[in-house]
């Protein structure tokens, strides 16, 4: 076989491997990619500390672009396409197969069940989210600890949250608009 089909293989069985354990998301990668480095010695650990950092700084999925830039850096443009599809590879085939089996018991009452039981819990998870960033934004967290006693700037907070919210409501604009407003005012009030 060809040295470099051979090499796009390896690259291509490691990553696989790296999508079917990583689990946690992108930078659960990390310890999979230094123990390529020490394995395989494609680039440098201070090569994937910058790696890192461009994949957390442009968009998309971490893993992706990590496994994008590692891929390229070790065997070009063929390599980061190859570290990316042997990365994604293992979820398109879990996927298929939990769709294949959901299409199975969809009209199940149990499973039905299930997915109704889901949706609340869901709305419950996104909304104390939601709560706890608006709570860490509007400087809440800091009343509530202690760490802050500025209730001018929290109220100010607030009102300018609920003027946005109304705004949005009533005028309709494009999501930008609202944003480079808010970049503007947030400029101007620090």
């Amino acid at each position: 076989m060809n040295v470099l089909l051979s090499y796009l293989l390896t690259i291509y069985l490691e990553f696989f491997k790296i999508g079917l354990f990583a689990i946690g998301g992108g930078l659960a990668t990390i310890p999979f990619l230094e123990e390529l480095i020490e394995k395989y010695h494609w680039i440098t650990h201070e090569d994937l500390i910058n790696i890192i950092a461009v994949a957390e700084s442009t968009p998309g999925a971490v893993g992706v672009n990590a496994a994008t830039f590692m891929g390229y850096s070790t065997a070009g443009i063929f390599g980061g396409i190859v570290a990316v599809l042997g990365l994604i590879t293992p979820s398109i085939i879990i996927i298929v197969i939990v769709a294949q089996i959901f299409n199975k018991f969809k009209s199940n009452s149990y499973v039905k069940a299930a997915f109704y039981g889901i949706r609340p819990v869901a709305a419950g998870i996104i909304g104390a989210a939601g709560i706890s960033v608006a709570m860490i934004a509007f400087g809440i967290n800091d009343l509530i600890s202690g760490v802050s006693t500025d209730y001018l700037s929290v109220a100010l907070k607030i009102l300018l949250g609920l003027l946005f919210f109304f705004g949005i409501e009533k005028f309709k604009k494009h999501a930008v608009i609202y944003i480079a407003l808010g970049a503007i005012i947030g400029i101007l009030i620090v």
